[in-house]
């Protein structure tokens, strides 16, 4: 397992409806250790569903992993190995800690945080059933009042998980507050696997930071990835001792941003790559100055010539 995440690896986090193939694509190009696939459920995967085996497109010549989530041990094991037969991936990665309603009121993701038990029981069965390694993302806990992740991350290498991810803040608290890294110290204390530090990494300030605090083996950068894929060569050259390179300027940022769209055109069909693009290019442009009359154009995107038009403008006015 030290090889699948070398120490200081910095990975791109799992999240629904961003990481599809083609922003993982670019993360990888600029030196992400690894990506994880959109969470899939693992019930939609034993009953064929074809929208969810689409999501499961792994990235070459990178380490990447795909992400299942659910409750049934036995529904999770027969998922992981479809997933591993659709994918092709290095490892499965066992959703405990997505806070949202529709999948944390079917017992799934963070909820199963209140029971580790059942926990445990999960983690066995996928790990029994695929010959790569299975880790497991999770959260702090449920609540304030309810901060287990020490357990549950004892629970789950019992259970033969093979590292374990903890984002700093608990079920209740979403994306707010502060990520707790202290309590990523505690849980690496607690367990022998490698344990990866999520939440408020954002630049290399905070990478060099969380990892002092922590004491964690690896990094996963989430929401610091949004519309600016290069937080991974700037963390690389951080955790090295390096100087830190500079973002690029606009017009090359945007020559990025139109190979994702281009990447997610082929991959998932030019309508939809276009209405995802409304959400990824207005990411590209958080923090330029007199931009809010292209952000206005992006909302209206519907096709690849108004990508392309929009962009140009955008490199001709704003650089």
């Amino acid at each position: 397992m030290a090889q699948l995440f070398p120490p200081g690896t910095v990975l791109l986090a799992p999240m629904a409806g961003v990481t599809d193939f083609a922003f993982r694509e670019i993360c990888a190009s600029l030196g992400a250790g690894g990506t994880v696939t959109e969470m899939v459920s693992a019930k939609a995967l034993c009953y064929g569903d074809k929208k969810t085996a689409s999501l499961l497109r792994r990235n070459r010549g990178v380490l990447c992993g795909v992400q299942i989530f659910g409750s049934d041990p036995e529904f999770m094991a027969r998922g992981a190995r479809l997933a591993l037969e659709l994918s092709g991936c290095d490892y499965i990665d066992i959703n405990m800690g997505c806070p949202m309603p529709k999948i944390v009121n079917n017992g799934e993701g963070s909820a199963l945080m209140k029971d580790p038990a059942l926990a445990g029981r999960i983690v066995r069965a996928v790990s029994d059933a695929v010959p790569v390694p299975v880790t497991v993302k999770t959260r702090k806990g449920w609540d304030k009042g309810h901060v287990n992740v020490v357990e549950l991350a004892k629970t789950v290498q019992d259970n033969g998980a093979a590292a374990i991810a903890v984002h700093g803040r608990t079920k209740t608290m979403l994306y707010s507050g502060t990520a707790d890294w202290d309590i990523i110290g505690e849980v690496k204390k607690a367990v022998s696997i490698p344990v990866i530090a999520n939440g408020d990494v954002v630049s290399p300030e905070t990478a060099l930071r969380c990892l002092n605090r922590s004491g964690a083996d690896a990094l996963m950068v989430g929401r610091g990835a949004f519309g600016d894929p290069w937080i991974f060569p700037q963390l690389r050259a951080a955790l090295a001792g390096e100087p830190i390179p500079p973002r690029p300027p606009l017009a090359e940022r945007m020559e990025l941003a139109l190979r994702q769209i281009e990447l997610a055109r082929e991959d998932k069909g030019e309508h939809i790559a276009c209405l995802e693009a409304r959400k990824q290019l207005a990411w590209y442009l958080r923090g330029v100055r007199f931009s809010n009359y292209y952000k206005q154009q992006i909302s209206r995107i519907t096709g690849m010539e108004e990508v392309y038009r929009v962009i140009r403008g955008i490199q001709r006015d704003l650089e």
